[in-house]
């Protein structure tokens, strides 16, 4: 079934009320520390107060005799026990055929500590009260180091002896470049604008609303081990466990991660924390929980962004792009995290073509080692930054040239398609100028004029902020993902189990943790089988029952996990049409099935979807000697290249001169997803990345002590989180332009309000703030900055 037949299924474009939300809002959900094992132990792990020192020595005496204590675990037991540590699923190759450093990322520390949070020791004991007495028992005698903090310290080597790994003496991991530097810099050499910029990407912590948890428990009985934990993608989470850290049979572990409240990228990755829980629970011959209290979450879950870049456009007399260049330094943080290498290269430098026919692109990105958390992907993942980075830079081009941000932005986008951008991808289909004509009657562009006169009667200033972003998803085809570097497959696997009454399971190896996947996934296979969506339920986020998966993540679950179980429906309907032709006395190459029901072609006989369900396992009329039993079908699908939902996003903030508070009025977002299976879903994702988009924009900010490495905004008292009041009622629409290479046309929507709404808050702001004198200002545009930009821009 091609996608053009399938947008047109019933329940297909239907707002079906998420069958998972009776569970959560009756508090019947059921999430990783709401899971107690018999005789469960406790966990508490004793973290490093210094951003980097050695580590002399660990003593675990006294906490070994406390009350109620279990164990207590150190990286000398990690060795003795011959643990590796973690391993990152990207290898990056520099520019010098080199391949990245890659220190070793130990699962406990042993002779040094890297960032403030990295753990120690693992104290184990009956309750947590009880493990959180001995870990304050538990003596470590550290020798502090020079920690290097900033990226931008980092790649100056301004921080003498800050060495964060031996491997990587100069704390460079990697140069990475894409496009062709000698073609760009012809370029520029005869062009007649070129418009220039620096900007920071700040960097943010996730905050998921369920903090990290897991519990790993062991069965002497029969070798086996089962991690519960909150996390994003159970498949890959054994396979790093298994095959590069612990050394274990793979089918001697599962992993369960049930119910998951929020994830944003940061439950993507293998932690430190998981694999203790897992190898500590045979060592102690016992269950252990652990849950991250918020400060915990703070100082260790992977962080997001944290870019520092230059950028430029080169342009002819017109405006017309012709070319571009950027340097990024990227902050790594002070390990490799799981995909941490892939973002600041493949999944940033590749999108940094946009929307815009901009014949060369040049890119070239440093990442460094630093003594602060791991930074890794975070909701959008590479994309967020190159969009912020790209559509900072096209806005500064028409304030240059004395254009709109509409016209420079339409006369450059790509029309024709397929397209090949300059920087590898290749976009199947869009329609950007539709996006942005809908943008703009949402948005009243029209009316701005009479609202700005009106601010500026009341002595504030108002400004128009465009953003047209695109984004990768669905990423793939896994032979070259791993020609990139990466060592894992990018495919994902459906099984759809047809019962004898003929309802429905389905396994998907795609994991849901609040996109209602119980639910869109249910409007797909009831709309093939043409049975009601509530008589399909959804499995996943459990490697022993789940085939195979590669989880959830890239806004990849409907695009990719969904088209795998769509083949696995085509399966089914191969076997249900050779029953019914059976039944009817038919070649099956005549029967027709639609509505859930099966016909002959040209005649009247029919026969519903149940009755041939019931005959594939009753199978007393049945041909046994071609088919067998049942009907039970698995597949997997491997894309063919990424998806591609772009957009246009459009802010309208009002801004008071006097305190520098920045009010966003009005938001508008048109988004092309290709085809939508439930627009309710939709809507919420669309509004939740654009709050967490104003979020980075206007309020969040992770900050470290430049001298000391501890963590400044380790709590909600110093990090500030938007609020529902800082938000405007955000007006939505769509386009739609079908993906052309999977079979539902979907191209994903998780992560695009995350990635356009930035740029659009700060293009609006500067257009605000430009007849003052400001020109420039990074996020997050709080207060006290753009007061002082404005007092800045004045004196000078």
């Amino acid at each position: 079934m091609g996608a053009s037949d399938f947008s047109k299924l019933p329940h297909i474009g239907e707002p079906v009320k998420r069958k998972e939300d009776y569970r959560f809002l009756t508090g019947a959900g059921q999430y990783t520390d709401d899971i107690a094992l018999a005789a469960q132990a406790h966990a508490v792990f004793v973290r490093s107060p210094h951003a980097h020192a050695r580590v002399r020595s660990v003593s675990t005496d006294a906490a070994k005799a406390a009350p109620g204590v279990i164990g207590v675990l150190t990286g000398a037991d990690v060795a003795a026990d011959k643990i590796n540590g973690l391993p990152c699923g990207w290898l990056i190759t520099s520019t010098n055929g080199e391949p990245m450093k890659e220190p070793p990322h130990p699962i406990l520390a042993l002779d040094t500590v890297r960032y403030v949070g990295d753990q120690v020791a693992m104290v184990v004991a009956e309750t947590l009260e009880q493990a959180r007495d001995a870990a304050e028992l538990v003596e470590v005698d550290y020798d502090p180091l020079p920690a290097v903090v900033l990226v931008a310290d980092a790649a100056a080597g301004s921080v003498p002896g800050a060495v964060v790994h031996d491997i990587a003496p100069d704390n460079h991991c990697y140069k990475w470049a894409i496009g062709d530097k000698a073609a760009v810099d012809a370029v520029f050499a005869g062009a007649a604008h070129v418009a220039q910029l620096d900007l920071v990407n700040n960097r943010l912590i996730p905050n998921a609303m369920e903090p990290r948890a897991a519990i790993g428990s062991y069965s002497r009985a029969n070798d086996e081990y089962t991690l519960y934990v909150a996390n994003q993608n159970p498949h890959v989470e054994r396979l790093l466990m298994t095959a590069f850290v612990m050394g274990l049979p793979e089918h001697k572990v599962r992993v369960i991660a049930p119910d998951v409240g929020g994830g944003f990228g940061s439950k993507i990755f293998l932690y430190a924390e998981d694999v203790c829980l897992t190898w500590g629970a045979r060592k102690l011959n016992r269950s252990i929980k652990w849950t991250a209290d918020r400060s915990e979450s703070f100082l260790t879950d992977a962080h997001g962004r944290d870019h520092v870049s230059h950028a430029e456009m080169a342009m002819d007399a017109s405006g017309k792009f012709l070319a571009m260049r950027v340097h990024t330094d990227a902050n790594l943080g002070a390990y490799l995290s799981t995909f941490a290498s892939a973002v600041p290269t493949i999944l940033y430098a590749t999108l940094l073509a946009g929307q815009y026919a901009t014949p060369q692109v040049y890119v070239e990105v440093d990442a460094w080692f630093t003594n602060t958390a791991p930074v890794d992907a975070y909701r959008g993942a590479g994309r967020p930054e190159a969009t912020y980075l790209l559509e900072r830079l096209v806005s500064r081009c028409a304030w240059q040239l004395n254009l709109t941000q509409a016209e420079i932005r339409r006369r450059n986008f790509v029309t024709s398609f397929p397209y090949q951008t300059p920087v590898a991808l290749q976009y199947d289909v869009g329609d950007y100028g539709a996006c942005m004509d809908k943008a703009e009657a949402l948005a009243d562009v029209a009316g701005f004029a009479a609202r700005r006169a009106d601010s500026e009667a009341r002595g504030l200033r108002r400004g128009l902020g465009y953003s047209s972003y695109i984004e990768a998803c669905g990423l793939a085809p896994s032979n070259i993902a791993g020609a990139l570097g990466a060592r894992a497959g990018l495919f994902e696997c459906g099984e759809v189990r047809v019962h004898p009454t003929g309802s429905v399971t389905v396994f998907t190896g795609s994991h849901s943790h609040g996109q209602g996947h119980e639910t869109t996934f249910a409007q797909v296979v009831a709309a093939r089988l043409g049975i009601p969506v509530e008589n399909v339920d959804i499995v996943h986020g459990d490697t022993g029952r789940v085939p195979f998966g590669m989880g959830t993540y890239g806004s990849r679950s409907i695009s990719v996990g969904g088209a795998a179980i769509m083949k696995a429906l085509d399966k089914i309907e191969a076997k249900a049409k050779k029953i019914a032709a059976h039944l009817m006395e038919a070649s099956d190459a005549d029967i027709d099935f639609a509505g859930g029901e099966f016909t002959v072609r040209g005649t009247d006989k029919k026969i519903p979807f149940a009755q041939i369900a019931l005959t594939a396992y009753v199978p007393h009329n049945y041909p046994l000697d071609k088919l067998e039993p049942g009907l039970n079908e698995t597949a997997f699908y491997d894309p063919t290249n990424f998806t591609f939902p772009a957009g246009t996003y459009i802010c309208e903030v009002e801004v008071d001169p006097a305190t520098g508070v920045v009010r966003v009025d009005r938001f508008s977002a048109v988004d092309d997803f290709g085809t939508i299976i439930n627009p309710m879903i939709v809507e919420g994702q669309v509004h939740g990345g654009v709050a967490q988009g104003i979020g980075q924009a206007l309020l969040e900010n992770c900050v470290y002590d430049r001298e000391t490495g501890q963590l400044l905004t380790g709590s909600f008292m110093d990090y500030a989180m938007p609020r529902a009041d800082d938000f405007p009622e955000f007006k939505l629409g769509t386009v739609c332009t079908p993906c052309t290479h999977n079979p539902l046309g979907t191209k994903g929507c998780g992560e695009a309000g995350a990635i356009g709404s930035p740029p659009a808050v700060i293009n609006a702001v500067l257009d605000a703030l430009h007849p003052l004198g400001v020109r420039d200002l990074d996020m997050p545009a709080s207060p006290h900055r753009v007061w002082s930009a404005i007092d800045a821009a004045a004196t000078s």
